[in-house]
């Protein structure tokens, strides 16, 4: 009983603004700004403490005098807002440019949220303010310490921003922002999908009470479900023995009074506030918790690459090369994750996730409606079925045979010279050209026969 009122206790007050903590945490990680702003503080830190130190060393291990430190002082200044102004501007032009080549989305999710150009950034910062600082204090003379500082954070502000100018410039390639898509896509499904795929039974097929004893809507502001609080939802559960069921999936937009949760069990008297502050919502979705949200953005990429107005299917091949390695690593996981037990196996949280036909229906639905005309396409999307099937599950084949087939209805509709045909049915894993295609498809022709 005592454990009981501590676990109330805990759920009504101090978890009350997990939401509001996962929606600020998230923009911290996505704002560039906020670690340059708090390198202006440490840089007057740090100017005060090397002062006094310097005060207290008497050191000349430069041996200039105080209009010569002040000149020095000015040139890095110069410098270093120059390479500020310069940085903002080129990064502005530079995500512009990329979202509109490849997709809109991936501003907040790969170039705001990188590490390298926020702490280049914050080092020019720093020097910047540092150097302003520093030259307050040359009135009473040259203080040596300060000066080398200086010169030594100038030196390094200076190689720092030509590693950014060829870092960014790799950063926005289609293959860097592709690989960087598809690797926090795969650390998301190796989240949400813990456990490795072991049974063909079906998946994500529970059984629930036909109807709910009470439903729970959601009364605040419209928006995107960007994470639950799934611990505190079994929790609550726990607490009032019953099941609770989390009616739309992470990735969905819920408007204000859609139905948010179904409890099952009786209970009527379970405190709604937990509950609705168990939920992020925010404007767009986000990899937290969404595992279809990294297959989005590639297909997207894919589809812009596809479209008239920018017409490069080799980038779309290169999309293709991610989503092969995600569907990969889905078809390798156990997605049976709906239903969430408690530790003596009872059902208390139902949690929708999508599985493996979502991921297969949004990897090469689109794609190949927009890209079936195209040979590298084509021959792409068949060579990664092709690649799959013999190297996944038993229970993973059918939905990726029914994709071949698609494919090939496509390809006879689209390529009417029996040339073309039969190059357009060869799997090819560069799209064009690769030079084991031929071999590849004479191996599988006995698996695959038309």
């Amino acid at each position: 009983m005592h454990v009981n009122a501590f676990w109330l206790f805990d759920l009504n007050i101090t978890p009350m603004r997990w939401n509001q903590r996962y929606v600020f945490e998230s923009y911290l990680r996505s704002s560039l700004w906020v670690v340059p702003f708090f390198a202006i503080p440490l840089a007057l830190i740090a100017v005060r403490m090397l002062h006094r130190l310097d005060i207290w060393l008497g050191w000349s291990l430069l041996g200039l005098d105080t209009a010569g430190a002040k000149t020095l002082l000015e040139a890095f200044v110069s410098a270093t807002l120059a390479f500020v102004v310069f940085t903002f501007g080129s990064l502005l032009v530079a995500i512009q440019v990329a979202s509109a080549q490849l997709t809109p989305r991936i501003i907040a999710t790969i170039l705001l949220r990188n590490d390298v150009v926020k702490y280049t950034v914050a080092l020019l910062i720093f020097t910047l303010m540092f150097a302003l600082a520093a030259q307050n204090r040359l009135d009473e003379g040259p203080y040596q310490l300060l000066v080398l500082t200086a010169t030594l954070l100038g030196i390094i502000s200076f190689a720092a921003f030509f590693y950014l100018i060829d870092y960014a410039s790799r950063l926005l390639r289609p293959i860097s922002v592709l690989s960087s898509v598809g690797n926090n896509g795969i650390t998301v499904i190796e989240n949400v999908y813990p456990r490795l795929s072991s049974d063909p039974v079906t998946e994500n097929g529970f059984l629930k009470p036909a109807t709910p004893d009470r439903i729970i809507r959601h009364r605040g502001p419209s928006g995107i479900v960007l994470a639950v609080n799934i611990g505190r939802l079994l929790a609550l559960a726990e607490n009032s023995d019953c099941v609770i069921e989390f009616a739309p999936q992470v990735g969905d937009f819920v408007a204000t009074g859609d139905p948010l949760f179904d409890l099952f069990g009786g209970v009527r008297s379970i405190d709604e506030e937990p509950l609705l502050t168990s939920v992020a919502f925010g404007s767009e979705r986000t990899m937290d918790q969404d595992p279809t949200f990294a297959f989005r953005i590639v297909v997207d990429i894919a589809l812009r690459a596809l479209s008239p107005a920018i017409n490069d299917p080799t980038t779309a091949v290169l999309a293709i090369d991610q989503l092969h390695r995600m569907l990969r690593t889905v078809g390798e996981r156990d997605l049976r994750t709906d239903q969430i037990l408690n530790k003596s196996g009872k059902l208390r949280v139902i949690f929708r996730t999508p599985n493996w036909e979502d991921f297969i229906h949004l990897a090469f639905s689109e794609i190949r409606a927009c890209g079936s005309n195209n040979l590298q396409i084509v021959r792409r999307l068949r060579a990664m079925i092709e690649n799959l099937v013999p190297t996944l599950p038993d229970h993973r084949h059918a939905a990726l045979v029914q994709e071949l087939s698609l494919l090939d209805r496509e390809i006879t509709r689209n390529f009417t010279y029996p040339e073309e045909l039969a190059l357009a049915r060869i799997g090819d894993t560069q799209g064009l050209g690769g030079h084991s295609a031929q071999v590849r498809a004479d191996k599988v022709s006995r698996t695959f026969p038309q």
